[in-house]
């Protein structure tokens, strides 16, 4: 059996992950990579995160899920909206502007967004494309993996609004689940759970997200033979 590496919510840091991966010594031939979502806003790299996302997925077999962060940079790029404008610098967008556009004035991003916009649908509509079309959940013989959670609501959770599996927080985390499989899952600092970045166990389900762009870290999560076992790297790329 090969070893599932579960990593989630890099948001940018792009060092801290390729740290992660050599700690882990991840090899692509004895290892399944599952990464759960929100690759970009906060951190520093955003630009690159999905890069090295695209390529893993195309030449590696990673298993790749969408996130609210990068459905809110597709929502920005595809939709016509100052309420989506505005959304996306409230949560970390300014350091996806300034990592997918060097020569953006950072005083003055606000005025420029648009510039932004039409630079990055021009340049980078193969990173738009991908992020949108990544699936919202994965599931195999022992774990449900997905970016937020399961609403409790809904008996069969594949019929679940697609805003669930990116966003819901407290109404998943503080319920037991519906189903018989373990649910691995970010978007839900760990921190704000039980007070450390340490991945967060619990009898149905498990979060990840260490807050790797607040300036804690970041969580490999990896489980082999029906044992789990934890790697993480203390990341210093906090968010401006």
């Amino acid at each position: 059996m090969k070893r599932i590496i579960m990593i989630s919510d890099i948001h940018g840091c792009m060092d801290s992950f390729h740290k992660l991966l050599n700690v882990i010594n991840y090899n692509r031939s004895n290892d399944q990579l599952i990464l759960l979502g929100d690759y970009v806003d906060r951190g520093p790299r955003s630009r690159e995160v999905v890069e090295q996302v695209i390529s893993l997925v195309h030449t590696q077999n990673v298993i790749a899920l969408r996130g609210n962060h990068d459905q809110r940079l597709v929502d920005l790029i595809r939709l016509e909206s100052q309420q989506v404008q505005m959304k996306f610098l409230e949560h970390g967008g300014r350091q996806t502007l300034q990592s997918y556009c060097e020569w953006i004035d950072v005083e003055n991003i606000e005025n420029m967004m648009e510039q932004a916009i039409s630079y990055i649908k021009e340049t980078y509509s193969h990173h738009i494309d991908f992020l949108s079309k990544l699936p919202l959940y994965y599931e195999d013989s022992n774990h449900i993996y997905v970016h937020a959670g399961l609403n409790p609501r809904y008996t069969n959770w594949k019929e679940q609004p697609e805003h669930d599996f990116m966003y819901i927080k407290g109404e998943f985390i503080q319920s037991k689940t519906t189903v018989s499989k373990k649910v691995i899952f970010g978007h839900t600092r760990t921190t704000d759970i039980h007070g450390t970045g340490e991945v967060w166990f619990s009898d149905d389900k498990i979060g990840i997200d260490g807050g790797c762009s607040y300036g804690t870290q970041l969580n490999a999560l990896i489980y082999k033979d029906g044992v789990y076992l934890t790697e993480r790297i203390n990341s210093c790329e906090k968010s401006l």
